[in-house]
């Protein structure tokens, strides 16, 4: 499978259709003409810096439903490991289940070789349109997060 690369801001959100909590399929397209979205792709269930990196989002979750805004997690994972580690982190905000990479492909973010995705948050308006993108630069860094603050801002913008 080919990774592409990432949509650009103004550019339409592929839509999807993946496994979410209990493998209730969840598709972008439901979101639209509703709330804006907040895609945050991270690599692998239970890795150390997905267990900091989730949950620092999850502290500001007020300020995400303030803005109306969903948040929707990805990752290669099943649909039951995604659902055991948002039970562990206590996330507000469901964990889907990309296991057969079409997702992270169609999103640029996808690695490989790996056979995951890489670190990544796209901002999605309410018609659809890729808003705000931040996709670490170098894959090979676990460590580079995207910055929350600058994915407020983004929905600010557009709310």
């Amino acid at each position: 499978m080919q990774a592409t690369t990432a949509p650009e801001v103004g550019q339409l959100a592929p839509d999807f259709k993946l496994k979410g909590p209990g493998g209730q399929p969840v598709t972008l397209s439901e979101f639209r003409g509703h709330h804006p979205v907040v895609l945050v792709f991270f690599p692998l269930a239970f890795s150390g810096i997905c267990s900091h990196q989730l949950p620092s989002i999850e502290k500001l979750a007020p300020r995400f439903e303030g803005l109306n805004a969903r948040i929707l997690g990805i990752s290669v994972d099943s649909h039951y490991a995604n659902t055991e580690f948002a039970r562990k982190l206590k996330l507000s905000f469901p964990l889907l289940s990309d296991f057969k990479r079409e997702a992270s492909a169609a999103y640029g973010v996808l690695l490989t070789e790996q056979g995951y995705s890489g670190r990544a948050v796209f901002v999605v308006d309410k018609q659809g349109r890729i808003a705000y993108r931040d996709v670490a630069p170098n894959h090979d860094n676990p460590e580079q997060v995207p910055n929350n603050e600058r994915m407020l801002e983004a929905l600010k913008g557009i709310a």
